[in-house]
């Protein structure tokens, strides 16, 4: 079987240290109510920074600085698979408030407090690999 291959990209977006933010996808999107690093897909001939400022500017209203590459990791679904990039980020504009536009939550949170929150499997490797470097 063929998968179908996506490219995500994910902010690490720190506003206090040690706080980061994370979003609650929709009650209509796929994985529905579970939490997640802000982001999303990247088009097809976009650069990962522009896709990952894209989609904080249309998801959550923020505009954000886009810096040096955290990690990757890639998790393979039942019909396709996703490769995950996360970013290090942080507000253009420290006065930003984040807009639930395309989410239906978003808190500022801990690496400690994350496990509180149930999240996709890709976004779990991730915060996995996280909680290990910050160890």
């Amino acid at each position: 079987m063929n998968r179908r291959k996506i490219r995500v990209v994910g902010a690490m977006l720190e506003r206090e240290p040690g706080r980061y933010l994370i979003t609650q996808r929709s009650k209509t999107a796929s994985l529905p109510l579970l939490w997640e690093f802000p982001g999303g897909r990247v088009h097809e001939g976009e650069r990962d920074a522009d896709a990952l400022h894209r989609e904080l500017e249309e998801r959550l209203g923020i505009d954000v600085i886009v810096d040096e590459e955290a990690m990757v990791t890639s998790h393979e679904y039942d019909t396709y698979s996703v490769e995950f990039r996360v970013f290090h980020c942080k507000l253009a504009h420290s006065d930003q408030e984040v807009s639930h536009r395309v989410v239906n939550d978003h808190r500022w949170a801990s690496l400690d407090e994350m496990g509180q929150f149930q999240f996709p499997p890709a976004d779990a490797r991730t915060l996995a690999k996280l909680l290990d470097l910050d160890s």
